[in-house]
């Protein structure tokens, strides 16, 4: 019998949970038909619901779990720091260790401010922006995700420099006004906007590698270009590195391609499991934040000693392994995209296979998939059912065409040959078509 037919308990918990949250959920993307298992324990590269089935999880928290669940080393830190206190509401020595180690390997950060959350840190980032520069419109890329507050919820319209239109209820218009939305990769589109709107334009916001619509690589010269054109007029160009910090490299994905923007924020990796995120940038714009400077920011969790000590295990643990790990952790990545490649191209499936680092997704489409409009060729539904089967197998993707699979250093050889015989099998037999 599958997966599916033993998750009596996980159903029973989703009606409760109907009934008290919307969706049943606490966040949108984890609800998926007909309802999504519950977690009772994490370890290493698996996940084990409240049935007792294990799986093994290429989610990993959205990509937060870089050295898998429960790590030793991070819970060993967590469980000291805890005897002495959760959060203090004033400054500790952990902060200062943590900031320095930022700003030694994140090649943009001169100085940095702790926040909660990675939508937290965008906010601010953006908000610091437009203190610094005194402008008030941002650009961003169709497809980037940058959290969900209103002046990044939009989407594009039709034309390069089309203003966005809110795609949430609750956002007014008059916000979306002064966000432009131009295609990831069109380096041509983008140059165009910002000469239209210099006069008013504040920063420039992008996920440098694409993560929020499935994996979107930057194509050759793109991100230069970003970098070239903000120079030459005085925008700041800020990479949203809630994902790809610490992931890609040590220093992020501006370590990785060797592009260096004004400002970065970071989120997910950097808590090794636990709610911290962070904006860094150039020391001139960094000392607009309160209390040196009149751009406000403030939260009472923000450099909180748990996330904080959480964070220091976890950076200190990837320096100490050096790029031996990411070379490991991309290895892996390798291990099961290059045998799928293979098989794609051999058999002729309608199947695009992308890959960076220790990320990959795949995407049901026979075009090539550069930005949001490619992507959106993808049959989602057939990616629903690929990942249903998967689960009957005990292998937990991302449910949804438009997230990405991370690898964790967790990952054994025996986890990547199982997932790979499993997507073989699946494709053969045609579950997905």
């Amino acid at each position: 019998m599958g997966v599916w037919g033993r998750l009596v308990r996980s159903e029973e918990l989703f009606e409760r949970a109907k009934r008290l949250m919307p969706g049943g959920v606490n966040s949108p993307v984890r609800a998926f038909q007909p309802y999504p298992f519950f977690t009772k324990r994490a370890y290493g590269s698996r996940l084990l619901d409240v049935d007792g089935n294990e799986y093994i999880d290429y989610c990993m928290a959205y990509g937060a779990l870089l050295l898998g669940h429960a790590h030793p080393r991070v819970v060993e830190a967590v469980r000291a720091q805890l005897e002495n206190g959760s959060l203090y509401g004033t400054p500790s020595e952990q902060e200062v260790e943590l900031a320095e180690l930022i700003c030694e390997v994140v090649p943009s950060a001169e100085m940095v401010r702790l926040v909660t959350t990675g939508g937290e840190a965008t906010m601010s980032a953006l908000r610091a922006a437009r203190g610094y520069t005194g402008k008030r419109k941002i650009l961003k890329f169709e497809g980037c995700y940058h959290g969900a507050h209103d002046s990044v919820l939009v989407k594009a319209g039709s034309g390069a420099t089309t203003f966005g239109v809110p795609n949430s209820l609750g956002v007014p218009e008059e916000v979306g006004r002064n966000t432009i939305v131009v295609p990831f990769n069109d380096a041509g589109a983008f140059e165009a906007a910002v000469k239209a709107h210099r006069a008013d334009l504040a920063a420039v916001i992008v996920e440098p590698v694409i993560g929020n619509i499935g994996l979107v690589l930057p194509q050759e010269g793109f991100l230069e270009t970003l970098r070239e054109v903000t120079e030459a007029y005085g925008v700041v160009l800020i990479f949203d590195e809630v994902i790809t910090g610490f992931r890609m490299a040590l220093g992020g994905a501006q370590e990785y391609y060797g592009v260096t923007p004004d400002m970065t924020t970071l989120g997910k990796v950097l808590g090794g499991g636990f709610p911290i995120a962070a904006f860094a940038g150039r020391e001139e714009i960094m000392r607009i934040i309160a209390p040196e400077g009149k751009v406000y920011q403030a939260g009472t969790y923000s450099g909180n000693p748990i996330s904080v000590t959480a964070g220091l295990a976890t950076l200190k643990y990837l320096r100490q392994s050096g790029r031996d790990l990411y070379a490991e952790l991309s290895a892996k990545c390798q291990a099961i995209v290059e045998p799928l490649k293979v098989a794609v191209a051999d058999a002729g499936l309608n199947l695009q296979v992308s890959h960076v680092a220790s990320m990959f997704q795949l995407f049901f489409t026979e075009k090539p998939v550069y930005d949001y409009a490619s992507v959106k060729t993808a049959d989602a539904a057939r990616y629903m059912r690929f990942h249903n089967s998967l689960l009957r197998e005990g292998v937990f993707l991302p449910p949804s065409q438009f997230e990405t699979c991370f690898i964790s250093a967790a990952h054994s050889s025996a986890d990547l040959d199982k997932t790979v015989e499993y997507i073989f099998s699946i494709l053969e037999r045609g579950v997905v078509n």
